[in-house]
């Protein structure tokens, strides 16, 4: 009984240090979370200005002729090869977050009718590729837990350079979207071509509210610089997006390890309890059998 009473001690101790370590964990993740989630509502504001600024300017363009941009259209010669980018994270404990990323990378790989060079961000999915003999074209380790724009912009640059030379009929990326707190999914989002912008907000023709936009230089100039600025902006957005889905993942997982460990050293204290109370009257049991057997 002795033996009993100590083995659950030292289990109530480790389950106490382990509670410990993952509520640490959790109050990590809210902290980075609320940072990241700053950032990326601040790029969101920036990338939905830069798309109605190209929304307006390609409604301009559309009145004078066709919109003819290397980063709008598919190769003339078709290459028949796309490239597929895979970001996930560098640390696990986040749940299902990285589970659910590649599932859906997966099944659009089975799917694929081409083939699909994969590059990677996150080594959890280097691991993932590894296993599954898929092959790696390139594993971004210069993008870290939290993406520099800098080293984005150098990225979408060479995903530009290499899509507008033919090399690609589409350039994806397969991340984790945050939608709100509650809610964030895996999705395989298309980086190039830029979809065609519409072109049809109000204030770009003038019509409903009356403005009329005059251009310096012309909009198809305009056009021109702020296509490739579109470009690396969405594919910052979707990695910050990325991070925060990460941090909410692994807070909602450490919370509820936090809470297991909890549930499980109060379990553990009754069976202590018990097994102490057990101990305490075989004791007092032998002593008054020894004091009777004296008299």
């Amino acid at each position: 009984m002795a033996s009993n009473s100590r083995e659950l001690k030292t289990r109530m101790k480790a389950v106490r240090n382990i509670q410990r370590i993952t509520k640490t964990m959790q109050m990590i993740a809210t902290a980075r979370f609320q940072a990241m989630q700053r950032r990326a509502t601040e790029a969101k504001a920036y990338s939905a200005g830069i798309e109605s600024m190209v929304g307006r300017l390609a409604a301009s363009v559309a009145g004078s002729g066709e919109i003819t941009d290397p980063l709008l259209s598919e190769p003339a010669v078709s290459p028949r090869r796309e490239l597929l980018l895979i970001v996930t994270s560098n640390r696990g404990l986040c749940g299902g977050y990285n589970g659910n990323v590649l599932r859906a990378a997966h099944q659009y790989l089975r799917a694929a009718t081409c083939p699909v060079d994969v590059e990677l961000i996150g080594r959890k999915g280097q691991v993932y590729c590894k296993f599954n003999h898929i092959e790696v074209g390139a594993f971004h380790s210069e993008i870290g837990d939290t993406p520099e724009y800098a080293a984005v912009e150098a990225l979408a640059d060479d995903y530009m350079e290499r899509y507008a030379s033919g090399a690609y009929d589409r350039v994806s990326v397969v991340s984790m979207a945050f939608e709100k707190m509650s809610r964030q999914y895996p999705e395989v989002a298309q980086l190039l071509p830029i979809k065609q912008v519409s072109g049809e907000d109000e204030g770009a023709s003038g019509e409903g509210s009356g403005v009329v936009y005059e251009y310096s230089p012309e909009p198809e100039a305009l056009l021109a610089e702020l296509l490739p600025v579109t470009v690396r902006t969405s594919l910052f957005q979707r990695l910050n997006e990325a991070v925060v889905s990460e941090q909410i993942a692994r807070m909602i997982a450490m919370k509820s390890a936090t809470d297991s460990a909890g549930k499980m050293g109060k379990s553990l204290k009754r069976l202590y309890n018990r097994a102490r109370q057990t101990q305490i009257t075989t004791e007092l049991n032998e002593i008054i059998s020894g004091a009777a057997a004296l008299n």
